[in-house]
């Protein structure tokens, strides 16, 4: 059983065939899902998926992106969401220094504030580190200093050093299609790296296709890809990296029930 801790079914490239798709999954042993929130005005949507489908769980936040249109969303709103069964985990947060059209300080602001929730819920953080490693690694060292919590940095392509950083306050590290990509050795470095009980996989569907996808629409099926090559490269089983990383899932996101 494969779970994909990554995914955005809610977006528009699943608008016509979600079924298929989630049957295509279902054929290839993904037996569970986490549909990723990137804005809390769009919830109610990721929400509906979560409820007509079975082991598709989802998250409550704002990607760094659209901090600055959902700065207004108070803790206390993010809160009572939380309180929903299906609601596992906190993001996707973080900052995204790439494009310089969103301002620092709403990002920041935006992620202190999930740091916060995921606190005082005890759901696990998922967090969007691009281009932005030193106050990523700023922020989640002085804020777990201040009280514990945990999470995952996904669709890893980072610096070793947040790897470590993150790894050293018990985050855990999820790999994408990304690390199947014939530019991506530094990735494959970091994976070979990372502990595999501290490794988790996902799509980030419907966007990174791993080869042979490539440039085509990533969906939750394509993630055996993924797998495949972390299990090339931490040079163990196939079975053993399905169970490492489906154990470690459900380990991090520890309110999923199949």
């Amino acid at each position: 059983m494969i779970i994909d801790s990554h995914c955005h079914l809610d977006f528009k490239e699943f608008k016509d065939d979600l079924n298929s798709i989630l049957t295509n999954a279902k054929n290839n042993d993904i037996l569970g899902m986490q549909t990723i929130c990137t804005k809390i005005s769009e919830f109610p949507k990721i929400l509906n998926i979560s409820e007509q489908y079975p082991n598709i769980w989802c998250s409550i936040g704002t990607h760094p992106h659209n901090a600055e249109d959902e700065i207004h969303i108070s803790k206390k709103t993010m809160i009572e969401i939380c309180k929903n069964k299906n609601v596992i985990g906190i993001g996707e947060t973080g900052l995204d220094y790439y494009y310089e059209n969103i301002k620092k300080d709403s990002q920041i602001k935006s992620f202190y504030k999930h740091i916060e929730v995921s606190r005082e819920t005890n759901l696990p953080l998922i967090i969007h580190a691009r281009d932005a490693d030193n106050d990523i690694i700023d922020i989640l060292i002085e804020e777990y200093k201040k009280q514990k919590f945990t999470g995952v940095i996904h669709c890893f392509t980072a610096s070793q050093e947040l790897a470590a950083a993150a790894l050293s306050i018990g985050f855990y590290i999820s790999f994408s299609g990304i690390i199947t990509f014939k530019n991506a050795e530094k990735i494959r470095k970091s994976c070979e790296i990372i502990p595999i009980n501290k490794i988790l996989v996902e799509t980030d569907a419907p966007f990174l296709a791993p080869m042979p996808y490539r440039g085509k629409r990533n969906e939750p099926a394509y993630i055996t890809e993924t797998i495949k090559k972390v299990a090339e490269i931490k040079n163990i089983s196939l079975e053993d990296t399905t169970k490492f990383t489906t154990n470690n899932f459900f380990n991090l996101f520890n309110k999923a029930k199949l």
